[in-house]
């Protein structure tokens, strides 16, 4: 039988330092992205996070290349701050260990598919029941009603589903879906508001809840100005590209020697942009005299900018647009991104280091002033699944 040691207090070493959620057990039963994500969030933040694995490991254990040292970055991406424990649902005393384990937890994250939680007696209301005060979230695809049962929950499918791709690339491309699992990180934040507003609401009242996100109505709501104008027409807006339906110009164009973005986000701006160019005559041009003007003779107006923008350089270009105050930027790779955020001391990068592992990570974006993020425990290992498992620090616990 496995065993877990749920009533014992992890050794000091073995928990994150301080953290605003320091204090706060979090029971990790999600896979692949969107909740493992959340729950790194949370672990970021003090929070001593256990995740349950099968013995084949978290899918995106196995989800490369790229592997490094026989490990996937894929899975280093959303699982630092945790520590791992093997159990196999299917069987029974492994699945009344992991309701031992929710029943210590302040929160559980789930994103099974809809229904199975309930069916393997892990569900909110099964949790609750020896856990009265627990915040339970749960993240599914599409929603929990019968209609949605036959919909995999893959981040491709939502942004297909969703409408992102119907707006992302051009006429010429067609649909394209955006470069990474866009829609299960939205997933992940909103549900960590959701997971936060709870304990808020716990400390108050005592009282837990269920939270539920969906990745549908994430990436709807994350669409903002495209599903608003949708909403305030009824029309569907379309692919255009690098373009902004709404401001101009506001895209990349072409320069001598490669590429730039550009976002002029108002007349001063692109008044501006016409004296830095030495194209004075644009202000004066009635079809570009308004953002809407510009908007509407979008195609006319980023001809005359790109056939002025080829003339010059691309360094010599940002350097001349920035210095008379017109918001640029280069179309940089993702080594370049990192590269400028160095440049920008933003300490884009951290090697977290345990027991011999040095994993490089992306550094979380918030800064706290009192409770910092905490770098502590890098991405786990797989535990070995033995018949007498594990207890929470790893070691072997006493079979029965």
């Amino acid at each position: 039988m496995t065993r877990i040691d749920t009533s014992w207090e992890p050794a000091e070493q073995d928990l994150p330092k301080g953290g605003s959620l320091a204090g706060v057990r979090v029971l990790d039963l999600s896979r692949i992205l969107a909740g493992p994500y959340l729950t790194m969030l949370l672990g970021d933040l003090g929070a001593d996070v256990i995740k349950l694995e099968r013995a084949e490991g978290d899918d995106t254990r196995s989800w490369g290349p790229p592997f490094v040292n026989g490990e996937a970055t894929y899975f280093w991406s959303a699982n630092r701050n945790k520590r791992s424990v093997v159990l196999d649902l299917r069987n029974e005393s492994d699945l009344a260990a992991a309701l031992e384990l929710a029943a210590t937890a302040d929160v559980v994250v789930e994103n099974f598919r809809p229904g199975v939680a309930e069916r393997l007696g892990l569900g909110y209301s099964q949790v609750q029941e020896h856990n009265p005060s627990v915040v339970y979230c749960s993240i599914s695809a599409f929603g929990d009603k019968p209609q949605a049962s036959d919909l995999a929950g893959y981040d491709l499918l939502v942004q297909a589903v969703g409408g992102l791709m119907s707006i992302t690339g051009t006429e010429e491309s067609g649909p394209v879906k955006v470069g990474v699992a866009l829609v299960d990180v939205l997933a992940a934040l909103h549900g960590a508001v959701g997971v936060l507003a709870a304990l808020r609401h716990r400390e108050a009242t005592g009282q837990g809840q269920q939270v539920g996100v969906t990745m549908l109505q994430s990436l709807l709501a994350s669409m903002v100005n495209q599903s608003s104008a949708y909403l305030g027409t009824a029309i569907s807006p379309s692919r255009i590209g690098n373009r902004h339906p709404s401001i101009a110009p506001y895209q990349t164009l072409r320069s001598q020697d490669g590429s730039i973005a550009l976002a002029c986000g108002n007349d001063k701006q692109f008044r501006s942009l016409s004296r830095a160019l030495q194209m004075p005559f644009l202000v004066d041009d009635s079809r570009f005299h308004t953002n809407t003007d510009r908007v509407a003779h979008c195609d006319e107006l980023i001809e005359l900018l790109e056939l002025r923008c080829a003339e010059i350089p691309t360094v010599e270009l940002l350097a001349l647009l920035r210095g008379a105050g017109v918001p640029a930027g280069p179309v940089n790779s993702i080594a370049d991104a990192f590269e400028t955020a160095e440049q920008l001391g933003l300490n884009p990068t951290r090697v977290v280091s345990a027991e011999g592992r040095s994993i490089p990570q992306v550094s979380s974006p918030l800064r706290l002033s009192a409770t910092p993020v905490r770098y502590q425990l890098p991405p786990p290992v797989l535990p070995r699944y033995g018949s007498a498992g594990m207890d929470l620090r790893g070691e072997a616990a006493d079979g029965d």
